[in-house]
């Protein structure tokens, strides 16, 4: 009975020991812990589905599918986790989507017809890293050499890279597919003149929205028009507060004082501006704008040296 005893309590202490010991080093590991770089956020793919190809039993076009939804899961969970204050879709590098290709790469093999993915990744990609967004538009006009709209959107990254150039050779091949709308050819042309300029993209862009095609691209081109029509209020309202001031010798204190030459301005039969509940003019984000009084010029960025037009 001692000894039975005896062995209880030894047991019990050992392992009071080993859980206070156990405690302790957690809590250091806790403390002192590797921090790791962001890009360790993301699991590489456990598994390249692309490698069943051929081996799926006719299942590669579902299997194709859950790449696809993963892919927009992927994005979408960026985008809501972001800073929306420094969010720039023009820029989604910030964001550290280092998966997005693999996903839509795994996606095209096992279904190289799948055009919705091709098209996100050309309007989505080129925000992230214009080789892949190249690399996956170029792998979607070589399974579908008769889709003028994969054409279209190659064209589109060249012009997003600023090379008008080979942006202008793209539009012209895809132009010359049968079912192809003048629209490619007059891009060719307007490629090599003017490639830069805002009409230009709002012709892209309006195209983009118009044509059928996937709802992620749609509303991209859609966001991306309305940064195109609040840079037209800019220009005019800068216009208007530049007049002001060269005739009355100073900038105006508030939106209030050139608030008739506003009501006058239209950009494509259209009215500028919208307005809030307090009468505050709000470009297409929501933004109010803000009157800088140093160099009597508007724009929608908040900060302290900066007072709202109201």
């Amino acid at each position: 009975m001692a000894s039975r005893t005896q062995t209880l309590l030894i047991s019990t202490v050992i392992f009071f020991v080993g859980f206070t010991a156990v405690v302790s080093l957690t809590k250091y590991l806790e403390h002192n812990r590797i921090g790791l770089p962001e890009s360790y956020v993301d699991e590489d793919l456990d598994l390249q589905g692309k490698k069943l190809n051929g081996f799926a039993l006719g299942a590669e076009g579902l299997i194709a599918d859950v790449y696809w939804i993963r892919a927009l899961q992927y994005v979408g969970d960026k985008v809501i986790n972001a800073d929306s204050r420094s969010l720039n879709i023009e820029n989604l590098q910030s964001l550290n989507p280092r998966l997005l290709y693999p996903l839509l790469d795994n996606a095209t093999d096992l279904d190289p017809k799948f055009s919705a993915v091709f098209s996100y990744g050309a309007t989505v990609l080129p925000a992230i890293n214009m080789h892949e967004a190249v690399a996956l538009t170029e792998k979607g006009i070589l399974h579908n050499p008769d889709e003028w709209r994969l054409y279209q959107y190659l064209g589109y990254i060249y012009w997003r890279s600023q090379d008008y150039e080979k942006a202008g050779e793209v539009y012209e091949r895809g132009s010359r597919i049968i079912g192809a709308p003048a629209f490619m050819r007059l891009m060719a042309a307007r490629m090599r003149t003017d490639g830069g300029a805002r009409n230009t993209a709002r012709e892209i862009y309006s195209q983009m929205l118009d044509q059928d095609g996937d709802d992620q691209t749609r509303e991209i081109a859609r966001q991306r028009l309305f940064e195109i029509e609040s840079l037209d209020e800019l220009d005019s309202i800068n216009s208007v507060l530049k007049s002001f001031q060269s005739r009355n010798g100073r900038c105006p204190a508030n939106l209030a004082e050139i608030l008739p030459q506003l009501k006058q301005l239209t950009t494509q039969s259209r009215q500028f501006f919208h307005t809030d509940n307090n009468g505050r003019f709000l470009d297409r984000s929501g933004s109010p704008y803000v009157l800088v009084s140093e160099t009597c010029s508007v724009t929608a960025t908040k900060n302290s040296t900066q007072s709202p037009l109201e």
